[in-house]
């Protein structure tokens, strides 16, 4: 007989006979009955391993231990009274009077059965509860002193009918939601009137831990009975609804499995009624095409340990298609294979030249490469890159490589990217996994030599993902890309026969080590005469085929292109210009299209009319009236600038106050400049008093653009100079250079672009360090047939060379509002 047997039917009191076979449920007067019984003095014990016996519950018990047998049996022929109580551990084979646990239940013995696998099983019922008080006895059982539990009275207040009827339901919720607890146990709960039969039958039959359910029956108020009861049925109802929503899932999970297999079944089924499965269609195709590809044997005895584990798949399991797809991307990459390069050196130079005016150091560097390769027919490409403001062809030159060699072109735009595995791609195991943008790339040209560009690699980020300019290194360097590694791939790829071309508009912000790795070519802005060349021979054209016009529908004179040059635009580059012709295409379409008269050979009014006023204008370059202002020239990212350093004199304690938005190593120029005219004042003949009466303010506009760099060193002096001094500098000059505090004359960079800038702004003069005089050389003569140089080593020279000799004032005039106002 189970524990379930009795819950379902031998709950109840009172006992008619031995041989009842259904008890009626406990009723108000037959627990006052029971609880009016008087307790014996001295009871014999029956140790529990495994359970707890309530007041009214009717249990079976399986005895195995000899004393409990002896016990049993004897009590049995007797008055049927035994007193049963719980052990403190239940791994205790023969637990002595100690090691029961002090609060036990008088227990009437129902029924005793001999089972056919010869145990002995008794049912019992408990009647009250008792207290031990001193062992009497313990051979051949044990026997004890009990003292009945008194239970304190309590009052059925609303709080407490709460509870019972909160217990009530969530007992009929688990038996709803267990699917080992008949549904039958409901109606007992529903009929049991006793609110104490009640929380012990409960606690008898609840799943909770013996320490629990013995702590229950320790307890001598009922309602904290009732509210234990009430915390562990909480817990059982919460893990029931928990198991029940993982084992719905599951079963959801394999029906769906069953659902698919039995459909991928008939599936296959009609797939071989109609010629084939498609799975084994898919692995035949992978087969034949892979017999076709040119690679080596390593790569041949992964693609078919890969194709092997294909095999083996089930085409309706997750990772086939994953699988799948790597094996069509191994099929896809062109293993050795190669287009053929064009080396007629002649007709690269036309391509070149056709597409691109001027860069002819770029271009002399690429025909270079052709010729060595054309003699040599193997060789490490070199990684060549191109530096330079926006707008001068840095990126479209690459096409045009490609189109002199006859190879396939690529373009990889690396602005903004942060993580590494854009360029080494993901591991199979990721969710999504793909290769490598590097991969990729060559996937998309179908060839193992094309012109790779790579678009602004100064303008690689780096974040908590990973640093993609270090994983750049191996890429783009020569020894080390014949092998390089994709995590997606998981082979070493040849990335040597690529011809790498990277762009940047500064060298200041991509990694050393990758820096060290490329070829740097220094793509310079163009002159006017450059741009009016470029503007007549491919914008004005493409701007016309853009925009739908004819070539005798408008034409453009040098000199109309040289306004727009110089009064709209302020660049390096032509993408500004290129803007400004097509603004000036689309009025004339307009004009066009609404069948307006118009004459096709525009004037400065139709450009200004189109256009709006002046942007710029170079007038405000050209004289400085006031001395203390000196005009410099600049570097940016976007080309060559001119900009003014402003210094002025006020009465003060010799404070050096600097404006404009200057960086620190800008602002450390004014600091060396002042110090060296402090240093040598009587050379320039300054009054040296003049420092301590007269702060120094030193602006640069504009004041929102951050500004900063050496190179305004000579700049800042000779500002200074002419403000201590009040000799203006002279008109049409402008200069450049980085100074020391011996007063010695450094070179700096970005020469062109600043020459540029400067015969923009209708400079004549320009004072440069001797160092600087190969920069010039390197520039075309026409270029620069308006301009003179002066090249100098100290900074006596540039004083010398740039202010003028009359004064505005008198020094001594200086020094004597200095005096009064210290006075």
């Amino acid at each position: 007989m189970s524990k379930q047997d009795i819950f379902d039917f031998h709950t109840a009191m009172p006992i008619i006979n031995e041989d009842t076979e259904f008890f009626p449920l406990m009723s108000q007067q037959d627990e006052e009955e029971m609880n009016n019984e008087e307790t014996p003095e001295t009871l014999a014990i029956l140790p529990l391993r495994n359970t707890v016996l309530f007041p009214g519950v009717v249990i079976p018990i399986t005895v195995g231990r000899d004393k409990s047998i002896k016990l049993i049996k004897e009590a049995y022929k007797g008055n049927k009274i035994i007193g049963v109580v719980s052990q403190k551990d239940v791994s205790i084979e023969d637990p002595t009077f100690e090691q029961l646990n002090t609060v036990g239940t008088v227990a009437n013995i129902i029924k005793l059965l001999q089972m056919p696998d010869g145990n002995t099983t008794v049912i019992i019922q408990g009647k009250q509860r008792f207290s031990l008080i001193e062992e009497v006895q313990n051979e051949p059982y044990i026997k004890a002193v009990v003292k009945k539990f008194e239970e304190q009275k309590h009052k059925a207040d609303k709080e407490f009918k709460t509870l019972i009827a909160s217990i009530r339901e969530m007992s009929a919720q688990i038996i709803q939601l267990s699917p080992n607890i008949p549904s039958e146990a409901s109606i007992a709960l529903k009929n049991i009137e006793s609110n104490s039969f009640l929380i012990n039958f409960i606690s008898s039959n609840m799943n909770a831990e013996m320490a629990d359910k013995q702590k229950i029956l320790e307890m001598d108020k009922l309602q904290e009975r009732a509210q234990k009861v009430m915390e562990l049925l909480m817990v059982e109802l919460q893990m029931l609804e928990l198991r029940n929503q993982i084992q719905s899932k599951v079963r959801t999970d394999l029906d769906k499995q069953q659902r698919d297999y039995f459909l991928n079944q008939q599936l296959k089924t009609i797939q071989e009624e109609l010629g084939g499965n498609s799975a084994d269609l898919e692995f035949d195709a992978l087969q034949e095409r892979a017999k076709k590809k040119k690679w080596t044997k390593a790569v041949a005895a992964h693609f078919d340990k890969e194709l092997d584990k294909l095999g083996r798949m089930n085409p309706a399991a997750p990772d086939y298609s994953v699988q799948l797809n790597y094996l069509e991307l191994l099929l896809d990459l062109p293993w050795s294979e190669f287009t053929k390069d064009n080396f007629d050196l002649k007709r690269a130079q036309r391509i070149l030249d056709k597409d691109h005016f001027g860069l002819e150091k770029v271009k002399q560097r690429i025909i270079e490469y052709l010729a060595v390769l054309k003699l040599k027919q193997n060789m490490k490409a070199p990684i060549l890159c191109l530096v330079g403001p926006p707008g001068v062809g840095k990126t479209s030159l690459g096409k045009s490589i490609a189109k002199a060699l006859g190879r396939k072109y690529v373009r990889m735009a690396l602005g903004g990217i942060r993580d590494e595995a854009e360029i080494r791609g993901h591991r199979k195991t990721y969710i999504g996994a793909m290769p490598g943008r590097i991969i990729s790339s060559i996937k998309k040209a179908g060839a193992d030599n094309p012109v790779f560009v790579l678009d602004e690699i100064d303008k690689v980020g780096t974040d908590h993902r990973g640093d993609p300019s270090s994983a750049l290194l191996e890429v783009l360097d020569p020894e080390q890309n014949n092998a390089f590694y994709d995590h997606y791939v998981e082979m070493d790829y040849d990335l040597s026969n690529i011809l790498f071309i990277a762009t940047a508009n500064s060298l200041s912000t991509i990694q050393p080590a990758l820096l060290d790795r490329m070829e740097i070519i220094e793509v310079n802005g163009y002159t006017i005469e450059e741009k009016i060349e470029i503007a007549k021979k491919y914008l004005l054209p493409k701007q016309k085929e853009n925009h739908g016009l004819q070539t005798k529908d408008i034409n453009l004179k040098p000199a109309l292109i040289e306004k727009v040059i110089e009064d709209y635009t302020r660049e390096s580059g032509v993408r500004g210009l290129e803007k400004k012709i097509g603004s000036i295409v689309r009025g004339v379409a307009t004009k066009i299209a609404m069948e307006e008269t118009y004459d096709a050979n525009l004037n400065p009014e139709d450009i200004e009319r189109i256009l709006g006023a002046p942007i710029y204008d170079k007038d405000l370059y050209e004289g400085n009236e006031v001395a203390g202002v000196v005009t410099g020239l600049a570097w940016t990212s976007v080309g060559g600038d001119i900009l003014f350093i402003e210094s002025s004199l006020s009465p003060g304690k010799g404070k050096l106050t600097l404006t404009g938005n200057l960086g620190d190593v800008m602002k450390e120029s004014a600091v060396i400049a002042l110090a060296y005219l402090r240093a040598h004042a009587a050379e320039f003949g300054i009054d040296y008093t003049l420092f301590d009466n007269w702060d120094v303010h030193v602006h640069v506009p504009a004041g929102a653009t951050p500004k900063d760099g050496p190179s305004a060193g000579v700049t800042m002096l000779t500002a200074l100079t002419s403000a201590f001094t009040q000799r203006k500098v002279k008109q049409h000059l402008a200069m450049t250079g980085e100074i020391t505090l011996r007063g010695k004359v450094l070179p700096v960079g970005g020469i062109k672009e600043k020459i540029l800038a400067a015969k923009r702004a209708n400079i004549k003069e320009i004072i440069l360090c001797k160092s600087n005089r190969k920069d010039i050389l390197e520039i075309k003569e026409s270029y620069i047939k308006d301009l003179k140089f002066h090249y100098v080593s100290e900074m006596s020279e540039v004083i010398e060379l740039a202010l003028t000799k009359n004064k505005v004032k008198k020094p001594l005039d200086l020094s004597v509002k200095a005096a009064s106002i210290v006075n």
